[in-house]
């Protein structure tokens, strides 16, 4: 069963996406955050973006980061991705997508 949004089917997915592990990985998020970050609040004005987080190394370093994305279809999620600025910056090396459910109690706080 897929989530009802109005009147548009949606399909959530979960995102996992490592950096890359050269010396340059971290200036590149750093310098991609911003951005990054501008796209993020955009995204959950829009309802597409649930929640996300920054992966952390042992060390407390960010490493890659995790998001709940809600879209019509896994064709615009990759059409998103296409201009993610931390795709865009080489930030994200390795991406993961996982279609998902999320709970129809959590799917309520977006409505």
């Amino acid at each position: 069963m897929e989530i009802r949004k109005g009147d548009r089917e949606e399909m959530q997915y979960i995102i996992t996406a490592y950096d890359g592990a050269d010396e340059k990985a971290i200036e590149r998020r750093l310098m991609a955050r911003e951005a990054h970050l501008k796209s993020v609040e955009e995204r959950v004005k829009e309802g597409q973006h649930l929640y996300g987080a920054a992966i952390l190394d042992d060390n407390g370093k960010m490493r890659g980061s995790m998001i709940v994305v809600d879209f019509p279809s896994r064709e615009e999620l990759e059409n998103w991705l296409r201009v993610e600025p931390y795709v865009v910056a080489n930030v994200w090396q390795k991406i993961e997508i996982k279609p998902c459910k999320v709970a129809p109690i959590f799917m309520e706080l977006y409505d």
